[in-house]
């Protein structure tokens, strides 16, 4: 799933809390696909519609401080609410608002399930 684009209240100074900015965000999910892949049934795999709405929720509610929270608090919820076996998080803040630092900033980071 690319280029997801929020408008949400992340960040360290008051300025972004209050006023929000926009995020674009990126996840690839790890799963083995052999079965959907033969069966051609939706239940057999994830349902990229039901995966969206998690990562709605989270770039809507509470603000973090840093887009490293922000991606990890959303690799939680994936891996957690489904039967993947790895994700991958982008988060990017496409226009900063200090004139001294880059146009953009972003984060990736790769979690596993935990083995059981």
């Amino acid at each position: 799933m690319k280029g997801m684009t929020f408008y949400a209240f992340h960040g360290v100074s008051p300025e972004e809390r209050a006023l929000g900015q926009r995020f674009v965000v990126d996840v690839d999910i790890e799963r083995d696909l052999s079965v959907p892949g033969r069966s051609d049934n939706l239940q057999d795999t994830v349902d990229y519609s039901k995966v969206y709405p998690v990562i709605q929720q989270v770039m809507s509610g509470p603000s973090r401080n840093l887009l490293e929270a922000v991606a990890e608090a959303i690799a939680r919820e994936i891996l957690g609410e489904f039967p993947v076996e790895a994700v991958r998080v982008r988060v990017e803040k496409p226009r900063l608002s200090f004139a001294e630092l880059p146009a953009s900033a972003s984060v990736e980071i790769y979690r596993e399930r935990a083995a059981s």
